[in-house]
């Protein structure tokens, strides 16, 4: 039991940590060149702001705009696979009924995601398709209600296109642990798109819809983003509801979402944040217009970040990260810096204690939240003599090989003899990683570090080896352990693929300053020159 034993030796000797040390960050030169395939000028567009523009100047339709975005979604899905449902006839309707209320009502309308298609991780229920969770035990299963975060994209106009794949129910880094289809990346169909939000990750960089909602326990918004070069957002505990989420880890769990731009993802963050009644750990502070706080690239000044303190982890660039990796994100420092951000290093010392921790917590909370899938009350049900029986043969034909073993370490860990050892400690260690961040975004407004230690890795690379899989997560688990937001912004790329591998820059704040991390992320991407995040899968015709 891999996780527990290497946490044990990590935390039985744990103290008070020192404050977080700071030393000034060196610029190096060398980076590595992206290949020429991924050279364009000018920065991302906006697809929220241009389809609004075309629905209120009648240049388009949205049943033409809907029709573009499933043909697309058709040609490319044999390869890509990020759908594991399609709904393409409510799709339809939906926009027609939309171009109907234009033609009646006018710009009035027009919500602020009118007639946006979004992809919703299969893990969020909708009431009127199925949501399965990437589970054999949920297959077939359609909730009589939708999740709070998908009935607000609805009231605010968006057209749900379907629900996308992920690893069982959000567990895993690959998207391998769907129960049933491997997703794939839309940069080189051999590699992974990341997980466990991999089919929503995919699905915007494939520009299969246009934004997407995921879940983000440990990462798997952030992780995906990196390795499909979307924009990524986990938000603050609390300021996204959970209702109607899937629970994995519920201290640990939040809503996120993903888009082709930071514009894109601050007007799907404003749409589904706030205080909802069904979720008590809602948060109840105001929500701001996140996207109109974004500057445009015309109205920046010549150091638009000038006087911003931004620390660089200092353990997110040694040993495990790979060598293009690490000069990317150095790169992206030193755009931070020529913005008119001061960049310096910054020492966490808990951060390595995160990963181990983070492994017990999520575990024994999933031992404990997928008790309910018993095939009595959700789902797939076996046919049995007896009672538990019946619960056995449920379980053990319905849920997938990562779950059971999720599901037997995290209730080894809570057990009588091992509660302290393993869970006790844990906790501790949150506490730690907590107060180590909090220092540390005393003296800085944001920290930055990859969002993973690689660029994506071939499809069966690390599905025998769960170890290397779970290390994958070290840059990412810190920040849901201490309730923080964080953005992952496309920066660069590595070789490999036909057009190269995209990385990720993660921006960490503060609790509730997603409109900080919005604008620093926009300008960083209006400004950032030679880089189209743009995979050749969606270029096709």
């Amino acid at each position: 039991m891999p996780p527990p034993l290497q946490a044990h030796r990590l935390l039985i000797s744990h103290r008070r940590l020192p404050t977080p040390a700071r030393r000034r960050f060196t610029a190096v030169s060398s980076v590595q060149s992206p290949p020429a395939k991924t050279l364009a000028p000018g920065p991302a567009a906006s697809s929220v702001l241009s389809i609004r523009e075309s629905l209120l100047s009648g240049e388009r339709t949205a049943a033409e705009i809907t029709a573009e975005y499933l043909s697309r979604l058709h040609r490319t899905e044999p390869s890509v696979r990020s759908f594991i449902h399609v709904a393409e006839a409510a799709a339809q309707r939906e926009a027609e009924e939309l171009d109907r209320r234009i033609a009646s009502e006018g710009k009035d309308a027009l919500g602020p995601l009118a007639g946006v298609l979004v992809g919703v991780k299969d893990n969020l229920c909708t009431a009127n398709m199925p949501s399965t969770g990437g589970s054999r035990i949920l297959e077939g299963y359609q909730p009589a209600y939708d999740a709070t975060a998908v009935r607000l994209l609805r009231e605010a106009g968006a057209i749900v296109v379907g629900k996308t794949n992920l690893d069982e129910f959000g567990m895993g880094s690959t998207t391998e642990g769907s129960a049933f289809q491997v997703t794939k990346n839309p940069w080189d169909d051999s590699r992974v798109p990341g997980g466990s939000s991999g089919g929503s990750a995919s699905a915007v960089s494939a520009r299969q819809c246009v934004v997407s909602l995921g879940s983000d326990t440990g990462g798997s918004v952030r992780q995906p983003a990196s390795f499909c070069g979307v924009v990524g957002l986990k938000p603050t505990y609390g300021r996204v509801s959970r209702f109607g989420l899937m629970a994995y880890a519920s201290s640990l769990d939040v809503v996120g979402c993903f888009g082709s731009s930071v514009f894109d993802t601050a007007t799907i963050l404003s749409v589904v944040s706030g205080h909802d009644k069904m979720d008590s750990t809602s948060s109840s502070q105001d929500v701001p217009d996140y996207a109109s706080e974004l500057v445009s690239l015309d109205s920046l000044e010549s150091k638009p970040l000038n006087g911003l303190r931004i620390g660089i982890i200092q353990e997110t660039l040694g040993e495990g990260v790979d060598i293009g990796v690490a000069s990317s994100i150095k790169a992206a420092a030193s755009h931070l810096e020529q913005l008119g951000s001061v960049v310096e290093e910054v020492s966490l010392p808990s951060f390595s204690l995160g990963l181990p921790a983070y492994y017990i917590l999520a575990s024994s909370e999933a031992s404990s939240n997928l008790s309910r899938y018993d095939g009595i009350r959700y789902g797939r049900q076996i046919s049995a003599d007896d009672l538990n029986e019946l619960y056995g043969e449920s379980r053990a034909n319905g849920l997938g090989h990562e779950v059971k073993m999720r599901i037997l370490m995290g209730t080894y860990a809570l057990s009588a003899g091992y509660y302290d050892a393993y869970y006790k400690r844990a906790q501790q260690v949150r506490t730690l990683v907590k107060e180590s961040f909090k220092g540390a975004l005393e003296r800085f407004d944001i920290l930055v570090s990859p969002a993973a230690p690689s660029a994506a890795y071939k499809i069966g690379e690390k599905i025998n080896d769960p170890l290397a899989m779970y290390a994958g997560d070290i840059m990412t688990v810190n920040v849901n352990l201490a309730g923080l937001p964080a953005l992952v912004v496309p920066c660069g790329f590595v070789e490999g693929g036909p057009a190269g591998l995209p990385i990720g820059l993660q921006m960490i704040g503060s609790p509730f300053s997603e409109g900080n991390l919005l604008r620093v992320g926009h300008i960083f991407e209006q400004t950032l020159q030679n880089f189209s995040f743009v995979p050749p899968l969606s270029s096709e015709r």
